[in-house]
């Protein structure tokens, strides 16, 4: 089996790695064009180019898909598939129609639920208890495929979105490859979507990271949960913003108003809402390091 390969950060690159592992001929590799990356602003790479250029795969980064390029590309390394992981734009019909055994993409999903470009963030978000990721063809709708193959896993009662995309990218790895040993047998039975089940899982913004205490502890929780690593929560606290990593639901039903101080100590900083309470674990002033809210409270006080 003859693979084009396409997709773009870490958690494609596991993917990726995974069938140079099964010993399938890669025959080329699309990936986004390199950006300006951290403090000095320097052209970077991203991780499934450079572990392309280091088993020299040719690589190909084309600002659009539309103009006919790409499609050229394509055709001149007369693939059998394309599998595509995380890549990061829309692919349109003639690319997907050009290889003989058609387009397939790994969803951070249990699709139809969250289709879109944050699934993971969201399913941590909404307090889902199970995830998973789903193999599918591509259609021209985005992530609106034939189903094939799915692999679920639950949600930690406490994993951020990081940490659940970090156990995914594994997950999709070992996907991808059963589903592409199922199609050179012939072996699978795409099935169709069930559109009254869908769901989106639109981008995440910063907009979002303001804590809003009137919500309940769970929600609360969620919301941290789910914008870790990016964008991270935030609470002003007497008159400080900090990032917030980490919290727990409290046991305290204090009469303090949604937003107030309760307790500061040794366990973290404890924080009214509408139901109960919140501690905060983990943070991070502007400008400082991130830290647990008891090493932040050896130097600080409320």
């Amino acid at each position: 089996m003859r693979i084009a390969f396409m997709g773009t950060p870490a958690f494609a690159e596991k993917a990726l790695e995974r069938l140079y592992a099964d010993g399938y001929d890669i025959t080329c590799v699309f990936t986004q064009p390199d950006k300006p990356r951290s403090r000095g602003m320097k052209m970077t790479s991203c991780p499934v180019k450079d572990l392309a250029v280091s088993h020299g795969t040719p690589v190909y980064q084309p600002f659009s898909l539309k103009d006919g390029v790409a499609l050229e590309s394509l055709r001149k390394h007369d693939c059998d598939l394309l599998a595509v992981v995380a890549y990061g734009k829309i692919l349109p019909r003639d690319l997907l129609e050009l290889p003989e055994h058609g387009a397939i993409n790994i969803h951070a999903s249990l699709l139809p639920k969250y289709r879109g470009a944050a699934p993971v963030q969201w399913a941590v978000l909404n307090g889902e208890k199970e995830t998973g990721v789903t193999s599918q063809f591509i259609s021209c709708e985005v992530d609106a495929g034939d189903i094939l193959f799915v692999k679920k896993t639950e949600i930690g009662e406490d994993e951020t979105a990081g940490e659940l995309f970090e156990r995914l990218s594994f997950l999709s790895a070992e996907l991808l490859s059963e589903t592409i040993e199922a199609i050179s047998r012939g072996e699978v039975s795409p099935v169709p979507q069930d559109v009254s089940q869908v769901t989106y899982a639109p981008l995440l913004t910063k907009e979002m990271s303001p804590i809003d205490w009137a919500d309940t502890a769970y929600r609360i929780k969620h919301k941290v949960l789910g914008l870790n690593p990016w964008p991270v929560a935030t609470a002003l606290l007497d008159g400080t913003l900090f990032k917030v990593y980490r919290v727990a639901t409290g046991d305290n039903n204090t009469t303090k108003h949604p937003g107030e101080i309760v307790s500061a100590g040794k366990q973290g900083i404890e924080v009214a809402c509408t139901d109960g309470t919140v501690v905060i674990k983990e943070l991070q002033v502007s400008g400082g390091k991130r830290m647990t809210a008891a090493e932040y409270l050896r130097g600080h006080s409320f």
